[in-house]
């Protein structure tokens, strides 16, 4: 019975508020979210850009087990915030972000779980809402997106083409964030969630065909003491490209604690693709020489990293390859040690069976004893709460031991906790494009840009230089790629990632000394980085400025 309320608040109109709503509004004023309580005793807010409603009333709010929707019974518009001030992160699209929004606490009384505080930030790129004070036991969120047209989406769709382009009516069942939409030629949003905390499940909305509602799936939340919901976020634009600009999410996440200065991002040299390549009777494969050249071109180049993938430590889904003495673990600890004298850190690939069966904080302490510069985590395992608690765990592990990580194979998705964990630089939230390139086709790419990367850094494998067709001598997926090497070197560039892992050997790039140069000169943190045009699904047109100019000995280059 429970489960059908819901699904009637969901897909049905709301109820109108009935008294004058708690507004707060950007810096700018162009953005006003609004609160309420409606004549049923919902919570319900509203959103409006440049004075058009684009969300209309919707329930948001949580209920225990014992509860239902209809008990809030007080809204106060409580404690005004005003924040007017920059954020320096260590890498990212930009060295400066401004950090600015006018926000509220408001005061919710509920009939069955006492007083709760909304809290609520208005930026000028968007708006964010959470609810602080919740208390313990099982709570279930109550959120839902009740759009004021029947607008255009696209969703992420794990690793394959995103979803979309398609009318909110058309959407039925379950679609995962982030969830882009065109409201107007001028008008677009973007639906996630900010500082998901390790006791939440992941967002996933729903809506029922013919509906432009859209709600959260809810899910039984269990807290042994009272606790704070993510936020729920709406970031907001006039063009595609300014979502992709957007800081909104990053902001909404806690300050790092403790000292990160060790976090080294950058270009990083991948040696699962090259396991098969030749070139001029040399055999690359997944062993120490070939590392060797790799690291010594990674050297030259001024490339950050060496991603040792999967089975150096014996079959990766055994459960009797042990992480830190199977098969090449000396030749490992000998090709960090190399990397080390010439400046090139090198990355562990760490798979879900060994990172289950052996102590993983035992492992972890033992690559950074070994001198490894992070991790890359394959195949995780268990339902969307379980990986979320796994995956926030590993991070911090990771940041005790001076480890970058990189999550692949359908990891949680990002919500902007590189600020809070920057280590975390990246992670495989997209359709790589080395993986089934069958599938991968320019619009890929280009609708991927304006959806999965406005939640994070992702790791999408950019950069193949072997272009010709027909098949490759690669031991994995050796088809060709539908793309040419100029759109892949600009792909290394707009492709926002702490860590841009290129998938090809040095010769390929060699060929090519002017893109070569252009990639060796992609540094973070940018002084600027700026989506000049765009349109999803067709095209987008970025530019970065580097912070030294005498990092770019080319005239100039437009890709």
């Amino acid at each position: 019975m429970r489960l059908l309320l819901l699904l009637l608040l969901a897909f049905a109109p709301y109820a109108q508020a009935v008294s004058k709503p708690v507004e707060v509004k950007s810096p700018d004023r162009s953005i006003v979210l609004s609160f309420d309580i409606d004549s049923e005793g919902h919570i319900v807010y509203r959103l409006t850009t440049d004075k058009e409603t684009v969300i209309d009333w919707s329930v948001t709010g949580f209920a225990s087990s014992a509860g239902s929707v209809t008990n809030a019974t007080r809204l106060d518009a409580g404690r005004a915030v005003r924040v007017r001030q920059e954020w320096k992160p260590l890498w990212g699209k930009r060295s400066v972000v401004p950090d600015r929004y006018n926000g509220r606490d408001i005061s919710v009384s509920f009939a069955d779980l006492g007083e709760v505080t909304l809290q609520a930030r208005v930026y000028d790129d968007g708006a964010a809402f959470r609810f602080t004070g919740l208390p313990a036991g099982e709570m279930t969120e109550q959120t839902s997106f009740n759009f004021a047209g029947d607008y255009t989406a696209w969703f992420y769709n794990g690793e394959r083409h995103n979803i979309g382009p398609e009318r909110l009516s058309e959407s039925d069942g379950e679609r995962l964030p982030v969830m882009t939409v065109k409201a107007a030629e001028d008008r677009y949003l973007a639906i996630h969630e900010a500082a998901l905390g390790p006791d939440g499940w992941p967002m996933r909305l729903r809506s029922a065909a013919g509906s432009t509602s859209f709600e959260v799936i809810p899910e039984a939340i269990s807290a042994d003491s009272p606790f704070t919901s993510a936020w729920r976020v709406v970031m907001c634009s006039t063009t595609p490209g300014g979502l992709v600009d957007s800081h909104l999410l990053e902001l909404l996440n806690p300050e790092p604690q403790g000292d990160f200065s060790w976090v080294k991002p950058g270009v990083c040299l991948w040696d699962w693709r090259i396991d098969g390549a030749v070139w001029e009777g040399y055999h690359y494969g997944m062993d120490y020489e070939s590392w060797t050249r790799m690291i010594d071109f990674a050297a030259e180049q001024g490339f950050s990293h060496l991603v040792l993938d999967a089975n150096w430590y014996g079959p990766e889904f055994s459960a009797d390859s042990d992480p830190v003495k199977g098969d090449k673990a000396r030749d490992v600890q000998r090709i960090i040690a190399y990397g080390r004298q010439k400046g090139v850190g090198v990355w562990l690939y760490l798979n879900d069976v060994a990172g289950r069966r052996y102590p993983i904080e035992e492992t972890l302490a033992q690559y950074e004893q070994w001198g490894a510069a992070g991790v890359k985590y394959g195949f995780m395992n268990g339902t969307p709460l379980e990986k979320n608690r796994k995956t926030q765990e590993i991070t911090a592990l990771c940041a005790k031991h001076h480890l970058l990580v990189d999550y692949h194979d359908y990891p949680v998705h990002p919500f902007g906790q590189m600020r809070t964990w920057p280590n975390a630089i990246t992670r495989e939230y997209c359709k790589a494009q080395l993986d089934g390139r069958q599938i991968f086709q320019p619009k890929t790419f280009v609708t991927s840009v304006f959806v999965n990367m406005i939640a994070g850094p992702v790791d999408m494998n950019n950069g193949f230089m072997e272009l010709h067709q027909g098949r490759t001598t690669r031991k994995d997926n050796n088809q060709e790629v539908p793309s040419t090497a100029t759109a892949e070197i600009a792909r290394t560039m707009i492709t926002w990632s702490g860590a841009t892992v290129i998938p090809d050997i040095p010769e390929y790039y060699k060929k090519y000394p002017r893109l070569l140069e252009f990639l060796s000169a992609e540094k973070q943190p940018w002084k600027e980085s700026i989506t000049l045009d765009g349109r999803i699904g067709e095209y987008i047109v970025m530019m970065h400025a580097v912070r030294d100019l005498s990092l770019l000995n080319i005239d100039s280059m437009v890709i």
